[in-house]
Formats: structure tokens, C-alpha cells, sequence
């Protein structure tokens, strides 16, 4: 099968070509799906390369997002793509419990260390994750845990950057094309602050209850007793409503925290080193 995606871009349209033939040479895949662009994209490339021969995985921990499991197992379902779950334990280790900036590498080594042995069980060639090719190593520790595994990054090898498989998703029809930035919840907890689950679930709701009032990229970062709220340079007008800045206080309040601050630098003006894995 090709990939039919009707894009008058030259380059992305041979990027996209040479991505399909590395799917098609791997011959089954077992996919890393969060639900993120990146991913999502990847998973949706492979079943058209591969069809049956591809199964996605998504992790299920304290650090995922509950509503983002939902969407992405409602996603995959539309496209008819077999999907399971497994869980994870990297809030077992400690060095994902003390959060230092390496912290991603204990929860990749942990998911990958599950889903190597899974495609062994299926008969699954391969295993894939979503990095792409503007993804650093300096700032994602996952990196080394994924070459420690043997797991391919097809995106990667392909030349595929954010925008482009933006892009290539939009042109395909897939949801997440415009999917605000994402990651783990434990990325919200400073670096050196001791990773509790509290905090985690804490901060879920917190990020809720934002999204609920309507904001599309938001972080809540965890600081004791201090949320800072930071959303995309678009939406600070939203603050400019009392009401909305009374809920918001009021109900963060009920989580837990005593004090709510807004950054006055919004999410996506500069690279967030929280973010990284």
C-alpha cells in the first residue's frame, strides 16, 4: 500500500515517499502511540504501509493524561488501527523519582523494556517511536534509551520535522494535525522536586479545569503550594475576564494550591527545558 497523501510540496511529498519505503522494508511494527502529532502521524503511515501488520501501544501511567488516552483510543479506533495498552511503572524507579533532567530516559527505558518482548510475542519486527527529525539528544534523554532498545524512529530517518508532518497530517485528515504540544504531567514538577503522585494528579485536574474554561496549550507547573499557570501567546486575552480569573483561582484553590500565578511569558515564546524528554 502507499501512503495517499496529495500534497503539492516537492520535498515532502519525496519525504514522504522515502518514509513509506522504510515502513514498507520493516515489514511489522509495533508503534509508541501517545496520541501526539508525531506519533499519531507514524501510527497512521504505518497501517497504510503495512495494514494488519501493525499494532500501536499506548502507555498507561500517573503521567499520562487521562483525557489524552481517551482521544488517542478514539482516534485510532476511527482509523481502524488495532491498538493496546500496557502499563507502566517508571514511578517505581528512582531515578524518575528524584526528576533530574534525565528523568525521561527511566520512563523510556521502562516502556520500551515492556514493548521489546511484546513484538517478540506477536511476531513483530519492529518497535517505533514518534521522534522526528528536529528532535534533539541533547535535550531528550528517551533518545539513548531508545538506542540502548533497538527501537527505530522512522520520522527521524526520513527527515520529517514538526511542521511537516503537521502538515502531512492535515493533508491526510488526521485530528491531530494542530494538537497543541504535549508531554508527560511529570514534566510539570521542577527539576530536583521529588516526583510524587499527589502532585501528578494534582496538576491533571488543574490542567482540566483550564481546558474546560477553553484554553488549548496550557501547562500548570507545580511549585508547592504555587501554581503557575502558563498558556500560548493567543490566549492571554482570555485573562483580561474577572470571571474567568475568579474560577480559576477559586478552583485551583480547592486542589490544594494556595496561591495561583499566571507566567507572564507565555507557553511557546521560548523552548520550555521542563518539556523535554
Amino acid at each position: 500500500m502507499d501512503l495517499n497523501i496529495d500534497t503539492p510540496n516537492r520535498v515532502l511529498a519525496e519525504k514522504s515517499g522515502r518514509l513509506q519505503t522504510f515502513l514498507r522494508e520493516m515489514g511489522s511494527l509495533l508503534v509508541a502511540c501517545s496520541g501526539g502529532t508525531d506519533s499519531m502521524f507514524l501510527t497512521f503511515a504505518a497501517h497504510e504501509a503495512l495494514g494488519d501488520r501493525v499494532m500501536a501501544v499506548t502507555a498507561v501511567s500517573p503521567s499520562y493524561p487521562v483525557r489524552d488516552l481517551e482521544a488517542t483510543r478514539k482516534i485510532l479506533h476511527g482509523l481502524g488501527i488495532p491498538h493496546l495498552l500496557v502499563e507502566t511503572e517508571e514511578m517505581d524507579r528512582e531515578g524518575y523519582r528524584r526528576n533530574q533532567p534525565d528523568r525521561c530516559y527511566f520512563c523510556k527505558d521502562d516502556l520500551f523494556g515492556r514493548l521489546v518482548p511484546m513484538a517478540a510475542a506477536l511476531g513483530i519486527a519492529w518497535v517505533a517511536d514518534g521522534t522526528n527529525a528536529e528532535d534533539d539528544p541533547a535535550d531528550r534523554p528517551g533518545m539513548q534509551a531508545a538506542r540502548t532498545h533497538g527501537v527505530r524512529s522512522p520520522l527521524r530517518e526520513a527527515g520529517l520535522v514538526k511542521a511537516e508532518i503537521r502538515e502531512l497530517s492535515r493533508c491526510a485528515g488526521i485530528q491531530t494535525w494542530d494538537k497543541p504540544a504535549s508531554a508527560c504531567l511529570s514534566s510539570r514538577i521542577p527539576f530536583g522536586t521529588q516526583i510524587q503522585p499527589d502532585m501528578l494528579e494534582q496538576v491533571r485536574q488543574a490542567e482540566e479545569i483550564l481546558q474546560d474554561l477553553g484554553f488549548r496549550q496550557v501547562r500548570v507547573r507545580h511549585h508547592g503550594e504555587v501554581a503557575r499557570i502558563e498558556v500560548g501567546p493567543e490566549e492571554w486575552a482570555r485573562w483580561e475576564d474577572a470571571e474567568v480569573r475568579d474560577m480559576v483561582v477559586r478552583s485551583l484553590r480547592v486542589l490544594g494550591f494556595r496561591h495561583v500565578a499566571v507566567d507572564l511569558e507565555s507557553y511557546g515564546v521560548k523552548k520550555k527545558i521542563e518539556d523535554r524528554g
